[in-house]
């Protein structure tokens, strides 16, 4: 484990009530899993994602990132820049566990935690110094249990809010915590480049330079009411970090808007069959992510990209709220040929939002005002379910989708 790295020096005095908030980021997740279950890896520079020349990297191992390969790159620029770099197909079954067990340590700490993607998550640690020490000792122990839980390592970031804790988790990786005590909190915010601020984007970042605003500090220089104006909603967000209004609150869970999945397909197509294809393996995962979140939803959506990257989305709104891959596709279908692919397309996804949880408690209670039929195949991806979750998401698949 790194030596932690601490700004400004020292951990300041942290009253035993005052407000601890720390951000849990993992390292290189999806790599280091891979790295973690097949050790021959170790030392090379692995990613993680497509191996056609269309797909992208999901994530990249540190090793990999020295040769400037880093997420979201597509494949064949990787390739380009490693010769011998190591790509391997996604798991996220293997993932999700791994996630949830990293989520099971922090609520040994807290029940308050917040998860906001598969490797992060915030955890309140306000109140808990005479359980586990003061918050600078607290996530030091937090580290060591996540390590001990899954061999895996973390970075984190630990100050009184949120957006300090974010930005200081990514100060010191892999496998460092910065801290930044609250009595230097205002200190740090305002030598913080603005581009470190989530959100702020390459253009917004350009905009700011032009106005002689490169630290959150030279914001001080402008009226509130000036950022608003030049930058609308930005502008009021700007204004507040500038000002140390930065304490949102921290949300243990909060329902999903939506569920989808896309795909980048190997070539662009307009074939009907094929596309469909595709469309049907989305939709069962879709609807699986719905059953294994309890909810279900009323608005379909299909997305397409064209081979010139012009995005088209096609909607409809059913009657009753549904989590069945089989409607999910059927539906899809539909709007799909209503669209009626006039050009060939590079992206296909299908989403559903609308979402409310499944009424009743009992198994079977989804099954209410349902058809027969309907009720058959509810059985019928709830076994598949428990199929996939015990045997991996190869294990079953539809006949269509060996063509």
């Amino acid at each position: 484990m790194n030596n932690p790295v601490k700004y400004p020096a020292g951990e300041g005095r942290w009253k035993e009530d005052g407000r601890a908030i720390a951000h849990i980021d993992m390292d290189a997740f999806y790599a280091a899993v891979e790295i973690l279950d097949f050790p021959e890896l170790k030392g090379q520079p692995v990613v993680v994602g497509g191996d056609s020349n269309r797909g992208v990297v999901s994530a990249a191992s540190y090793e990999a990132r020295k040769f400037g390969i880093h997420s979201a790159m597509p494949i064949f620029r990787a390739k380009r820049l490693c010769s011998g770099l190591v790509i391997r197909p996604g798991r996220m079954t293997r993932y999700v566990e791994l996630s949830r067990e990293v989520m099971q340590v922090l609520h040994m700490f807290s029940p308050l935690v917040q998860q906001i993607s598969i490797d992060e998550a915030y955890i309140d640690l306000t109140g808990t110094a005479k359980l586990f020490g003061r918050p600078p000792a607290a996530v030091k122990t937090v580290k060591k249990e996540i390590l001990a839980a899954t061999s895996l390592t973390c970075s984190i970031g630990l100050s009184s809010s949120k957006l300090i804790a974010k930005v200081t988790s990514d100060m010191n990786k892999p496998d460092g915590i910065t801290i930044v005590p609250p009595s230097r909190m205002m200190e740090f915010l305002r030598s913080l480049p603005v581009g470190a601020i989530p959100g702020i984007g390459g253009k917004s970042e350009e905009q700011l330079r032009q106005l002689g605003v490169r630290e959150i500090g030279d914001l001080s220089r402008y009226d509130p009411e000036y950022l608003e104006e030049r930058f609308g909603k930005f502008g009021r967000r700007l204004s507040a970090i500038a000002e140390g209004r930065i304490h949102s609150e921290l949300i243990p869970w909060s329902q999903p808007k939506s569920v989808s999945n896309e795909l980048t397909m190997p070539e662009d197509t307009g074939d009907m069959r094929t596309l469909e294809k595709y469309l049907m393996g989305l939709a069962d995962k879709v609807g699986r992510r719905l059953r294994r979140q309890g909810l279900k939803g009323r608005t379909v959506t299909l997305k397409v990209k064209t081979h010139r990257h012009r995005s088209i989305t096609r909607s409809s709104t059913l009657e009753k709220p549904v989590s069945r891959g089989k409607t999910i596709y059927e539906e899809s279908r539909r709007l799909l040929g209503e669209y009626g692919v006039p050009v060939a397309l590079r992206l296909i996804g299908v989403g559903v939002s609308g979402l409310e949880p499944e009424s009743g408690s009992g198994q079977f209670a989804m099954f209410e005002g349902s058809s027969l039929e309907e009720e058959k195949w509810d059985r019928v991806e709830k076994a598949v379910d428990s199929i996939l979750d015990r045997f991996g998401r190869e294990s079953v698949r539809r006949g269509r989708q060996f063509e």
